[in-house]
């Protein structure tokens, strides 16, 4: 019995060193991390198809944000033999991190890689699809989007925008923002002048806090000068490399706001239409690579930083339930309002909802429940 499943194992890994091998993609070393691992050099003979300028809405140092649009290039680079290059570039170097979509859909870049909930002034339903207040937990928005009907939907809007949105990116909920004093009421919002974004940032205006939006690299600045008195972004191994902790203290959770975080790859429609439909599977490949990678990534490295608060003086805080109650509260007011004024919004919440009713159902059952 030994001899033949050894036999038939041999077998299989023959077989998949052979489709690597078709392909021109070298088999990675088991001594070599993702993060470890260069480029390959092109195969011999192999001519560049694709040099693409690709700007991303996050600096490229930023841990887990940051470094998930370099491994995709790098994974793309790699499986197509140097044949498909991305150039990424950090916000304002060729793009303002909020102007990702318009420079793809004009034509000024081939593709970019950003939260779509920036999108929302002009494409109300991508709030939705980037992150739903009280919404998908990151598990659930993957099942919604890949067999719950999110990818067609958001393929159908992107597409009238001249866009092809991939999923490309996935990290876990955000803590729900750092500020200078503590918040006990839900009167405290009232005045607070406070950095956020999405959809949450209107739930927080509908409760009397005075909202900004900044990019992630003018939050420091703006906090430290007391321009604003408390700010969201993300996660907090994110957010201490920003150096949110040395001038807002609370750390408050949970991330009610932003229970994922989605991150896409915006091609421009036409130079989509263009490719192979080799060259578009790798892009794929490339990207679903991405959104495994970075769920893992973000939840391995959360811990340590959690850990290490009471050291750089931050108190983690957990809001209350009047303050969650009334947070949920004002969140379905305000979806239900959108979705009044916005077909596509509406269609995609209550595809959703749909979903995550039906979820419900397994989550109830499957899950260890926290308290044991």
């Amino acid at each position: 019995m030994i001899s033949n499943r050894s036999a038939l194992f041999a077998v299989v890994v023959a077989l998949i060193l052979g489709v690597f091998l078709s392909l021109g993609i070298r088999p990675p070393s088991p001594a070599v991390t993702s993060t470890q691992a260069k480029p390959l050099a092109s195969v011999p003979g192999q001519q560049i198809r694709h040099r693409w300028r690709v700007p991303i809405y996050v600096s490229k140092n930023l841990p887990v944000l940051g470094d998930n649009p370099s491994y995709v290039a790098e994974v793309l680079e790699r499986a197509s033999g140097g044949a498909i290059m991305f150039n990424l570039f950090d916000p304002g170097e060729i793009v303002p991190a909020f102007s990702i979509t318009d420079a793809v859909r004009g034509g000024k870049v081939q593709a970019g890689y950003t939260w779509l909930g920036y999108d929302q002034g002009k494409i109300p339903a991508s709030a939705l699809i980037g992150a739903a207040p009280f919404g998908l937990e990151p598990w659930a928005y993957m099942g919604w989007w890949y067999n719950g009907g999110g990818q067609s939907l958001t393929t159908a809007i992107y597409k009238a925008h001249n866009l092809k949105p991939i999923l490309c990116g996935m990290i876990g909920p955000e803590t729900a923002g750092w500020f200078r004093t503590p918040i006990k009421t839900v009167e405290d919002f009232r005045g607070l002048k406070i950095r956020f974004a999405g959809l949450g940032g209107k739930v927080l205006q509908r409760m009397g806090a005075s909202v900004t939006m900044l990019p992630g690299g003018e939050i420091f600045q703006a906090l430290e000068k007391g321009a604003i008195d408390a700010t969201e972004f993300s996660l907090p191994v994110v957010d201490q490399a920003l150096g949110f902790a040395r001038v807002a203290p609370n750390n408050y959770f949970p991330g009610w706001h932003q229970p994922h975080t989605a991150a896409h790859l915006i091609i421009n429609l036409e130079v989509w239409s263009a490719l192979s439909g080799a060259d578009q599977s790798l892009i794929e490949l490339a990207c679903t690579a991405g959104v495994a990678r970075n769920l893992a990534h973000g939840e391995a490295v959360q811990g340590k930083v959690v850990s290490g608060f009471e050291e750089q003086g931050v108190t983690a805080r957990y809001l209350s339930s009047e303050i969650l109650l009334a947070l949920k509260s004002t969140t379905t007011q305000l979806l239900n309002e959108e979705a009044e004024n916005d077909a596509d919004f509406a269609r995609v919440l209550s595809s959703q909802r749909a979903f995550e009713a039906e979820y419900a159902q397994w989550k109830r059952f499957a899950y260890l429940p926290s308290s044991l």
